[in-house]
């Protein structure tokens, strides 16, 4: 393994994943979900694996102080060029940090912020404990974590429309698969991520799907109304069963931790 694992993917993730159909609706549908439940700007928001900052940007453009957290150079490269089209004012927004989302406590000395966003970036992991241990930590108190994972509950529905009957098979007893860059991702479901955030202090508020119908069908950008499909998938994540159904998720908690840092019992819904 390379020490930029991204370093191959940086291009065809940057400048080509996000800026597909499919792309274009992630970064609308999760922004329109994140005005629901940010403080006002100017608050500082930690983009934990935040890449690029396709989903950061937007919110320094609102007035947010951003800090993009990330361990592969050739992404936080990909971020400076896209921050350098940005007006001055945008520009100083944005801090970009080069280090492992596993290691923000020690890297940010303990600062602790009043929004921690984390999309996309636990399906690549083996695991999600480490790193939720740590979005929780670095969150201040009523702090909102937001997080965007790899929908399990779903793995069946593209190898089987794609007529792969055996993966689709096998895929009701995994959660695991290959995704589109060819690497291997891992799904997690609401009800155990929304365990984890309990455990580190952070009452789960909202979770929402993100992408339904634009991930299951290939729509070409040429002759695609990218605004109204972007339209339906935000509707289709707010209410069930669409959001159940969507490839993947996105789950928004609430810092409960005391001024100190220790974590407080959530409260039952």
């Amino acid at each position: 393994m390379a020490e930029d694992a991204w370093q191959a993917l940086a291009a065809p993730f940057v400048e080509g994943a996000y800026v597909t159909v499919k792309g274009q609706v992630r970064t609308y549908v999760l922004h329109q979900q994140l005005l629901r439940h940010l403080p006002r700007p100017p608050a500082s928001v930690l983009d934990v694996g935040g890449g690029a900052g396709h989903q950061s940007l937007p919110l320094a453009r609102l007035g947010y102080d951003v800090t993009v957290l990330d361990p592969s150079r050739a992404m936080l490269e990909k971020a400076q060029e896209r921050i350098a089209h940005e007006s001055h004012e945008v520009r100083s927004r944005v801090h970009l940090v080069e280090a492992a989302g596993e290691s923000a406590v020690e890297v940010l000395d303990g600062r602790r912020f009043p929004v921690v966003l984390c999309h996309g970036v636990l399906m690549y992991l083996p695991a999600p404990e480490p790193l939720l241990e740590v979005l929780c930590r670095c969150a201040a108190p009523g702090g909102v974590v937001s997080i965007m994972a790899l929908n399990a509950a779903t793995m069946a529905v593209r190898p089987a429309l794609q007529h792969r009957w055996a993966d689709a098979l096998a895929a009701f007893a995994t959660d695991r698969e290959v995704g589109v860059l060819g690497t291997s991702t891992r799904g997690d479901t609401v009800e155990h991520l929304s365990d984890l955030l309990r455990r580190g202090g952070v009452e789960p508020t909202a979770w929402y799907g993100v992408w339904l119908f634009s991930d299951w069908v290939d729509l070409p950008l040429a002759d695609t109304d990218v605004g109204a499909v972007a339209e339906v998938e935000l509707q289709a994540s707010l209410r069930d069963p669409y959001r159940q159904l969507s490839r993947v998720f996105h789950l928004v908690g609430t810092s409960g931790r005391t001024s100190k840092g220790e974590g407080v019992r959530a409260r039952g819904r």
